[in-house]
């Protein structure tokens, strides 16, 4: 999977405040999906490959209102793949709720101890979850601020649902140096500046990219079998364009995937996906930019705003002493695990 790894180069990150360019309306009811009947109604569709000239692609990024930064990416003398044959589905994946998606652990609001252990897959420390005897797998890219207890907890509530077993992994992409979480807001000027390098450097999303494969195959060698029956990938802020990359058309790794609250939302990365995805936006996310990426998504999807929800309330940014956000924390994972249950 080469996904154009070698072939993207990063001029840059522009990081500015501006009040007034995102549009923060609740998306809530545009973006559910479409209701036909109780029965899934799939219809195949082959898309024609005409993706043939090299774009510049742009990633519009957004914590909340105070934040907008865009990364310019140029393909050089890259011919982007066309999609593959996708499935739309026009039913309400989402109407019931399965047994195994109603029964989590309870949401731990300070002081969590992590259930898993930390491992080195493919030269990285990784965060290592679920029961050896899981026979399906979920990667999980963090957002920017690295592990935090949050993104933890939410790792092993995917690990430990009652039905279906999954072993997860939250592999350490920025080894040991994340970006700091008092750089945002960034209310001074230094604060912008080392958030635009560090997404212009460690976050270039290439980087990452190049070393998911090898990952799913160490990974796999924890599995019955040495072969875990599929995988998923879920992917939050940062890592939510991370799961979108690695969901198109050369994607042979993940039957299903997940994004939350992500960043750099571009319909264009849609068009490509070729697996059931899930979109988990806050009210701070631009709400034009949502709609557009989940009218490109041609296979089985489900996209919802919380609206009550900030940029990060499933990961890093998230305060578990709100029970506000704990309730829409935990509605979060429950939404997530019930689409893989069903598609992974």
């Amino acid at each position: 999977m080469s996904l154009l790894h070698d072939r993207w180069v990063c001029l840059g990150a522009i990081l500015y405040i501006d009040h007034n360019t995102l549009t923060h309306g609740s998306h809530t009811q545009q973006s559910k999906i479409r209701t036909v009947d109780l029965l899934a109604l799939c219809v195949a569709l082959v898309i024609p490959s005409s993706l043939s000239t090299p774009r510049p692609i742009f990633f519009n990024f957004a914590f909340d209102s105070e934040l907008n930064c865009s990364l310019p990416l140029l393909a050089t003398n890259t011919v982007l793949p066309s999609p593959l044959s996708s499935q739309v589905c026009f039913s309400t994946a989402m109407s019931g709720i399965s047994k195994a998606c109603c029964s989590i652990p309870p949401v731990v609001s300070k002081g969590y101890q992590p259930k898993g252990e930390y491992k080195t897959i493919n030269g990285l420390k990784t965060y290592v979850t679920g029961p050896e005897s899981a026979t399906k797998a979920i990667l999980v890219v963090y957002d920017i601020f690295g592990f935090f207890d949050q993104t933890i907890q939410g790792a092993d509530i995917l690990a430990t649902s009652t039905d279906q077993k999954y072993r997860v992994f939250i592999p350490d992409f920025f080894e040991g140096s994340p970006a700091d979480i008092s750089w945002y807001p960034p209310t001074t000027q230094e604060h912008k500046e080392k958030l635009g390098n560090f997404f212009s450097t460690k976050a270039v999303p290439p980087k990452t990219l190049s070393k998911i494969p090898s990952i799913v195959a160490e990974g796999n060698k924890l599995a019955p079998g040495d072969n875990f029956q599929s995988w998923s990938i879920l992917g939050f802020c940062w890592g939510g364009k991370i799961a979108s990359l690695s969901s198109g058309a050369d994607n042979k790794l993940f039957k299903a995937a997940a994004q939350c609250h992500p960043a750099m939302v571009d319909a264009n990365d849609a068009k490509a996906v070729n697996i059931p995805m899930v979109l988990l936006a806050s009210k701070d996310e631009p709400a034009q930019d949502i709609k557009d990426f989940e009218a490109n998504l041609k296979g089985p999807k489900y996209v919802e705003t919380f609206p009550t929800q900030i940029h990060g309330w499933m990961a890093a940014r998230s305060d578990l002493e709100s029970p506000e956000v704990r309730k829409e924390y935990e509605r979060g994972y429950k939404t997530v695990l019930e689409f893989f249950h069903q598609h992974s």
